[in-house]
């Protein structure tokens, strides 16, 4: 059975070795291995998530399966009724299980008890990656696209998907 809790900067080590299990897997096929270790340290080393947790008040939550850590989401609000959804990521053994849905249906839980309604949770898929309809059967609706610069000449092409919630 799943169950869903909030990380502490204590635990920024499990979020980084879920991550360093999940990364390869997901971006292996749409981005260079360059490009893979780039962003891996970039978006995970320790400063980065200490970072993260403190600085951007990014909120961090991890599903377990039966006591297990196999999945995370990070939450960063961006405008008073505007939230990114900046990591949503499970273990490939996990998915295809729910996990997925329910590391979303959680993150929307945590904003719905939590702020004000309505508003807006955003989030950024590359273009690439097989979760685009995923996330458009959960409801989320391509707005834009963005070619992001993040350094070394590498770029985060993504599709921008928003979610109106009531």
């Amino acid at each position: 059975m799943f169950s869903f809790k909030s990380v502490s900067v204590a635990e920024i080590g499990v979020i980084r070795d879920l991550a360093f299990r999940i990364w390869n897997n997901t971006y292996e096929t749409i981005l260079s291995k360059e490009q893979l270790g780039y962003m891996f340290e970039m978006m995970y080393s320790e400063e980065s998530l200490r970072k993260q947790m403190i600085d951007l008040d990014h909120r961090f939550f991890m599903a377990e399966v039966d006591g297990v850590p196999s999945g995370y989401i990070s939450i960063e609000q961006k405008g008073r009724r505007l939230f990114n959804f900046q990591k949503i990521y499970a273990l490939p053994a996990q998915q295809g299980k729910g996990i997925g849905r329910f590391l979303v249906e959680q993150g929307i839980a945590y904003l719905k008890n939590n702020y004000e309604t309505p508003l807006t949770v955003e989030l950024f898929v590359n273009r690439e990656n097989k979760a685009v309809g995923f996330y458009k059967h959960l409801g989320f609706k391509v707005v834009d696209t963005r070619d992001h610069p993040i350094g070394n000449g590498f770029y985060m092409n993504d599709y921008i998907m928003n979610l109106e919630l009531a």
